[in-house]
């Protein structure tokens, strides 16, 4: 049976203890505008309803528990506890200009084995709840920071799990985390009934796909999901997302050095892109550095200046939009690929 989140299991403890209707608000109101973290401290609730509350919910309104923190310039990475004596990692990015990002997981671990991700090596332990998935984002909300904007990229795929949807009701319900659409990003190695679910549900949600070779048999062999969902497939879902919201659509690209960096993998990629159609503009392509880890290939190193440079070179040529993805966190194990629940 699916699990129910805290917020409608509140609703209905209220109605069964015939409370007025009034009080799912009052509490809401003291989580999210008040950051009231505790049953005990909400005040504004009789004695009575609040022992109530502790005795079915426990003390703490977060399920995930921080057990260990990592900061460097503009980061910080948190290792949270779940049930299950599973950890799984969540990191908070501060731009200069004061814009606080972040990136949560989805998942204990992941089962789809990307060669050149941490995550990966550790298989599926189970997906999270989405108490579990949101409670990332309310730890840092009631310790005062704000919620700029989120991306599903940390541990996991996002679209594997089917709790997202729940989660992703949860941030944008204007009673709780009240987050825009826009503000949200799911990034995906390219599953397609999620793909289309989000479509239909979600059309205003910045969706992200990991492409990471624009070669089938390799990226087979660096992901193997494209096995079952290749590259083709894919990019006509994304078409068909793309006409249907009208959203730009990012590919993620990570560089390895030798491996996908050259300039006949970036044309490739540029041949992918172009001639799709009107709407061929939307496609933007982001490269990301490889953040090498102890847990992941030693043959997998980050590509240098020059194979960047002429890989860049050929996507201009060919009028591909791209940015290269600035790096944080890296010396901390908290940049993309690195996250492995470290104790």
């Amino acid at each position: 049976m699916k699990p129910t989140s805290k917020y409608t299991r509140i609703r209905q403890l209220l109605s069964e203890w015939k409370q007025p209707s009034y009080r799912y608000k009052q509490m809401t109101e003291a989580i999210f505008k008040h950051k009231v973290g505790e049953y005990e401290r909400m005040s504004m609730l009789p004695r009575s309803l609040r022992e109530e509350l502790i005795r079915a919910l426990g003390p703490q309104v977060c399920s995930v528990r921080p057990v260990a923190e990592l900061a460097s310039s503009q980061v910080c990475k948190v290792l949270f506890a779940v049930a299950g004596d599973e950890r799984v990692e969540a990191v908070r990015l501060h731009y200069e200009r004061g814009w606080k990002s972040y990136c949560i997981s989805t998942q204990c671990g992941c089962g789809f084995g990307c060669k050149f991700c941490a995550t990966g090596t550790i298989g599926l332990k189970r997906n999270l709840t989405a108490d579990e998935i949101t409670d990332q984002l309310l730890y840092f909300h009631l310790n005062g920071h704000s919620l700029d904007s989120v991306s599903f990229m940390g541990m996991g795929e996002a679209l594997a799990n089917p709790n997202l949807f729940e989660a992703l009701h949860i941030l944008t319900d204007p009673d709780l985390f009240g987050l825009g659409h826009r503000r949200l990003t799911i990034s995906t190695i390219g599953l397609l009934p999620g793909i289309e679910k989000l479509t239909r549900e979600y059309p205003q949600i910045n969706l992200t796909f990991s492409l990471h070779s624009p070669f089938d048999d390799q990226r087979s062999e660096l992901m193997p999901i494209n096995n079952r969902f290749p590259i083709r497939d894919v990019l006509d879902a994304l078409d068909r997302h793309i006409r249907q919201t009208g959203r730009k659509v990012y590919i993620a690209y990570i560089l390895l050095r030798g491996v996908n960096d050259s300039m006949e993998h970036a044309g490739a990629v540029a041949e992918w892109l172009r001639g799709r159609g009107d709407w061929e503009h939307l496609y933007h392509v982001t490269l990301i550095p490889y953040n090498s880890t102890d847990v992941t290939p030693d043959s997998y190193e980050a590509s240098d200046a020059s194979r960047i440079e002429g890989f860049v070179r050929v996507l201009k040529s060919r009028g591909i939009r791209f940015t290269i993805r600035t790096q944080f966190g890296s010396d901390i194990n908290a940049a993309c690929g690195q996250l492995y629940r470290t104790e």
